[in-house]
């Protein structure tokens, strides 16, 4: 009887492991499966800031040249105030000696050409 019972409990015991080991087996499957997505789900935000950054990446792209096209339209107008002035300080030298011979009303006009094309003379630095 007692042989038995020993039979019996380690039959159980037997059984429970078993259902222990399926068990097991189970929750690994379950494991490996919440491991699969949340990789796919890491995977998916990095490829939404892959393009959210290509996407920044374009704009600064489109700014930088905007910022080149501008940088090229000043460097053509600054050209072409500086050949302004230039001929306006031609045109003072010119005015300047016509007027000085003259007459007193030349001279002073002369003068103030003078003065202007120093004027001018000065402000080139800063174009």
């Amino acid at each position: 009887m007692r042989n038995e019972t020993l039979e019996k409990s380690l039959l159980e015991s037997q059984n429970e492991k078993g259902e222990l080991k399926a068990r097991v087996v189970e929750l690994e499957k379950t494991l490996h499966q919440y491991r699969y997505r949340n990789s796919e789900m890491e995977l998916r935000a990095s490829l939404d800031k892959i393009e959210k950054i290509k996407r920044r990446v374009k704009e600064l792209e489109v700014a930088l040249q905007n910022c080149e096209m501008r940088i090229e339209f000043l460097e053509a107008s600054e050209e072409r105030q500086k050949e302004q002035l230039l001929r306006c300080q031609n045109q003072a030298d010119i005015l300047s000696v016509k007027y000085e011979l003259e007459s007193d009303r030349g001279q002073e006009l002369a003068s103030l050409l003078r003065k202007i094309k120093a004027l001018s003379v000065r402000a080139k630095p800063y174009m």
